[in-house]
């Protein structure tokens, strides 16, 4: 999943990345590590919903939460870490940093 592979390489390689450059930010990423684990937490119980045939409710309820907490993260991430990404040197390309979409 895209997501997934987008939550991983951050914290893989972008996250470190920052907290070398900006250690003041370590806080700030390692909220955004929890969010990564809450979100991939959420997206296995939409998996397991959908595989069980899961009722249109239930689905939903699941989509509102992915939906809800996504929303607050990338909200966070965009004004917690904008102007550091705008400068930041990464030593790889992008897709490595960032993951592939």
């Amino acid at each position: 999943m895209a997501l997934t592979g987008h939550h991983e390489a951050e914290d893989r390689e972008l996250f470190p990345t920052i907290a070398a450059e900006h250690p003041e930010l370590r806080g700030t990423l390692r909220r955004l590590e929890q969010d990564h684990s809450m979100i991939a937490h959420l997206m296995a119980g939409l998996t397991d919903a959908v595989e069980r045939a899961a009722s249109p409710a239930e689905l939903r309820r699941h989509m509102e939460g992915i939906a809800a907490i996504m929303e607050s993260h990338f909200r966070y991430e965009e004004r917690q870490l904008l102007t550091v990404l705008d400068t930041l040197a990464l030593d790889g390309a992008p897709r490595t940093a960032l993951g592939s979409f």
